[in-house]
């Protein structure tokens, strides 16, 4: 279902070889509750990773590791122990069903590891916690992500009715769900719909179904490679227009917490301040909404210089506010 399974029953299998021996396929899947198809690629990883697993064929035939191999990771240097123990991330894996499953690998982990990397590695969890959410944000779990998860993990098809923000607002798709993405507190699924694939937010899907019909994954398709392209492709259908503001020097220096990067990249290759400290720059912007939201952020500290349209936005807004107050002039 994710690595931190996966990296549990790949330890499984080797532990399964140096304890019992000679194993077929079929008894390393009964014993470990999986298909023997599974089993079949996870031998071809670790033997893609240096295992010397050998497979005899005819009736006595089956798996078995090289003479003298040991489970024991004495081949690990200081900074790969510390790193492995790292990745470890409680909060996903629980979300995902897998909490006891990534404590059981991190133990077999570390007690296979030789005694001076054993103690960096319980330094290093004493010492450091990775919180992949964000702030202000509550910590309710989407409905389906066990279920899409399961899915994504056994291969099969789904059908989702998915909420979305533009018309119509709600929509059915049968997914094949490739993988899971947590990004920012937020959990997205990558699956392919009829001859493209694309990516939705978990806990917008308002229905699912699991079908017992299975899919087959395309060899070639990468879950890493496609989301460095699909954040690259949003970031250039989101910012559609520009503004042109003005900063005060007290404005410049929040940017950095109240615009987005590509809005920051601009304010710092603005030209120098004039005389009165402020700053003339041109920013992206993903919509008149948007950046109203983000410049009124910034109070009297920012000025919308143009488009003619945001200015006179601002100005409603300002004139608004003034009658909000009016009673409250000193």
């Amino acid at each position: 279902m994710s690595v931190f399974m996966r990296a549990s029953r790949l330890l499984s299998t080797l532990m399964l070889l140096q304890s019992r021996g000679r194993l077929t396929a079929q008894d390393i899947a009964d014993r470990l509750e999986v298909s023997i198809r599974t089993v079949y690629r996870d031998v071809e990883t670790l033997q893609d990773a240096g295992v010397p697993i050998y497979a005899d064929t005819g009736r006595s035939g089956g798996y078995q590791l090289g003479a003298g191999y040991s489970t024991r990771l004495t081949g690990l240097t200081t900074d790969e122990a510390d790193a492995l123990f790292l990745t470890g991330m409680p909060g996903p894996a629980a979300q995902l069903g897998l909490g006891s499953a990534m404590a059981a690998a991190q133990l077999k982990l570390h007690a296979a590891l030789p005694p001076e990397l054993r103690n960096r590695a319980g330094r290093m969890l004493e010492r450091f916690h990775l919180d992949t959410g964000v702030w202000y944000r509550g910590t309710e779990l989407p409905a389906h992500l066990t279920a899409i998860a399961n899915a994504v993990w056994n291969e099969q098809q789904i059908q989702v009715t998915y909420r979305r923000w533009k018309a119509p607002s709600s929509v059915s798709r049968t997914l094949e769900p490739y993988g899971l993405v947590l990004k920012a507190g937020t959990w997205y699924l990558v699956a392919r719909s009829g001859d493209d694939f694309r990516t939705y937010r978990v806990d917008q899907v308002t229905r699912l179904d699991v079908s017992h019909a299975q899919f087959r994954r395309r060899d070639e398709f990468d879950l890493a490679r496609y989301w460095d392209s699909f954040l690259a492709e949003f970031a250039e259908r989101l910012h559609v227009d520009t503004a042109t503001i003005r900063l005060s020097n007290a404005g410049r220096k929040r940017i950095r917490t109240l615009l987005d990067d590509a809005a920051v990249a601009a304010v710092e290759l603005a030209p120098a301040p004039d005389d009165g400290g402020w700053t003339n720059v041109v920013v992206p912007i993903e919509s008149f909404a948007q950046a109203e939201t983000d410049f009124l952020k910034f109070g009297a500290d920012l000025e919308v210089v143009a488009p003619r349209e945001l200015r006179a936005r601002f100005a409603a807004h300002a004139r608004s506010l003034a009658d909000l107050y009016a009673d409250a002039t000193p």
